[in-house]
């Protein structure tokens, strides 16, 4: 589905980008434009680019230290090829979130901008008023894992959801594959998954709350 046609799915992504910029709850949000959450979201992938291509040099001068200062033994040699291959698999990552950063501009032209950039606040607004009680609830329903071990994409990913859930009063099932579809793009491999199923533990434990107060 296009971009044009979804405009709360753009809002999405700007306020998950943008997220990690807004550093304090005094931040006043009411004069922020859409041209402050793209450059938000800009800076957030940026970082994460430069990030990833220092990982991949460091993986690359390892491989070749490697090279240098071991013996010419197969064993060696595939230790080596292993860290260039994951090298190329970092800067290949670096190159498709620079590609993220390109298409943040075009998609949001392509939607209302007016309705993006109302709900991207509101939801901004919404985790930054509930943090608390969310990075609860998540912490809650993981098993074995905690909020503080994710990664920042992954936890923003699941505050977002959840704050649709429980008070911006979106569709549990709606909220879900909204995450899970920006998390197959912006998460790692798997992540989606494993956020996918922490999700559906989290519109459980809504839905029950719910049933004990009616």
């Amino acid at each position: 589905m296009a971009y044009r046609q979804q405009p709360r799915r753009t809002a999405r992504i700007l306020a998950l980008l943008s997220l990690s910029q807004i550093r304090s709850k005094s931040e006043n949000l009411e004069d922020v434009d859409i041209h402050d959450l793209i450059l938000a979201a800009t800076r957030t992938l940026t970082a994460e680019v430069e990030q990833t291509l220092e990982n991949a040099s460091e993986e690359l001068n390892r491989s070749y230290d490697h090279l240098l200062k071991s013996e010419t033994r197969a064993a060696s040699i595939a230790t080596a090829r292993a860290m260039l291959e994951d090298a190329i698999s970092m800067t290949q990552k670096a190159i498709n979130r620079l590609g993220d950063v390109l298409e943040i501009p075009e998609f949001v032209q392509l939607c209302n901008q007016r309705e993006v950039r109302d709900y991207a606040v509101e939801i901004i607004n919404c985790v930054r008023a509930h943090k608390r009680e969310i990075n609860q609830l998540i912490d809650e329903v993981m098993e074995g894992w905690s909020l503080n071990r994710l990664t920042q994409i992954d936890a923003d990913i699941l505050r977002i959801a959840t704050a649709e859930m429980a008070y911006l009063h979106l569709e549990h099932q709606v909220a879900i594959d909204e995450a899970v579809e920006i998390a197959k793009k912006y998460s790692g491999e798997d992540g989606y998954r494993f956020i996918n199923g922490v999700l559906r533990r989290i519109s459980d434990r809504l839905k029950e709350a719910v049933g004990v107060l009616s």
